[in-house]
């Protein structure tokens, strides 16, 4: 059975997703979730689901290996960005190479980067008369959004999209498509 940890940072309508797909899967399942919010949606999710939650302060994240830690001994073999804000720090990244992956919500290499993220990229998409957008899934380096791609898919950029619609198509992309790149991946 291969051991997932998602790291969150908000409403967690992705984790959901991935909870809920992995839920009676025979062979993976969530069962860490960490966030580095403690006010995050993603942590009741989990709880709901019985997914062990881990609540990390930034000076522990980044300068402390207790979560590599604390990741081996939960067995994990995957970590699953779905909302995490925070820049992974290298300890974890060479812990586990090529077990991270994370969901941005373009076309990369496009609109990613520090600071990219949420309504900001699709305000960025807007800005730039884009016809397209979409998702791409991608492994995790030590720098935003530059890691291998796995999968993108795409949706087009309607005539008067707002932030708003736009995320809305790109959500139900993310909702359709990353759980089952996660267990492509796995």
């Amino acid at each position: 059975m291969k051991r997932i940890a998602i790291f969150a940072s908000g409403a967690g309508s992705n984790a959901e997703v991935i909870i809920r797909h992995f839920e009676f899967h025979h062979d993976a399942q969530v069962i860490l979730l960490v966030s580095n919010n403690p006010n995050a949606g993603a942590l009741n999710i989990a709880s709901e689901h019985g997914v062990k939650t881990l609540v990390i302060a930034r000076e522990e994240f980044f300068s402390d290996e207790s979560i590599v830690e604390e990741l081996k001994a939960e067995g994990i073999d995957l970590i699953v960005l779905a909302g995490f804000l925070w820049l992974i720090p290298a300890a974890i990244i060479h812990a586990f190479p090529n077990k991270i992956v994370n969901i941005h919500p373009a076309l990369l290499p496009k609109f990613g980067g520090k600071g990219m993220y949420g309504n900001n990229v699709h305000q960025a998409v807007l800005n730039a008369g884009e016809s397209e957008s979409g998702i791409t899934i991608h492994y995790v380096n030590e720098h935003f959004d530059e890691g291998a791609h796995v999968a993108r898919f795409s949706c087009p950029v309607m005539p008067g999209d707002t932030i708003e619609s736009l995320s809305q198509r790109i959500h139900a992309l993310e909702h359709a498509h990353y759980a089952k790149t996660i267990e492509s991946i796995l």
